[in-house]
């Protein structure tokens, strides 16, 4: 049996036994080593703004959820601003998407504004 075979699951049937189970903290070290972090967080303050800016100017990406954000327009227009300057600062990129998520990334990493599926 070839390896595409052993891949795809050719010939002879499969069991769990066939199968091995991973445990993560066994590969903790290979994400310590990783060029870039992608980081979550939660905006609700200006204060927030301070630990993404952090991580984004470390040269990592950051997915924030901004639903918080939406009850002051001031201060998610500041917010958002912020965000942006760093993001030119950096040669990153950032985008809202939809109301409830904002992405921020860093040096050499562009966010493509085109979905992928669908025939897009």
């Amino acid at each position: 049996m070839g390896l595409m075979s052993t891949i795809l699951g050719g010939r002879g049937s499969r069991s769990t036994e066939d199968y091995v189970e991973l445990d993560l903290d066994d590969f903790e070290s290979v994400a310590t080593e990783a060029a870039m972090q992608v980081h979550i967080a939660e905006i609700s303050g200006q204060a927030d703004a301070i630990d993404i800016k952090d991580a984004v100017y470390d040269g990592d990406m950051v997915i924030a959820d901004i639903t918080r954000l939406r009850t002051s327009d001031s201060t998610a227009e500041h917010v958002i601003d912020e965000l942006r300057q760093v993001a030119s600062e950096v040669d990153g990129d950032i985008v809202q998407k939809g109301d409830d998520q904002l992405i921020v990334t860093p040096t050499g990493v562009k966010i493509s504004r085109k979905k992928l599926g669908n025939g897009a």
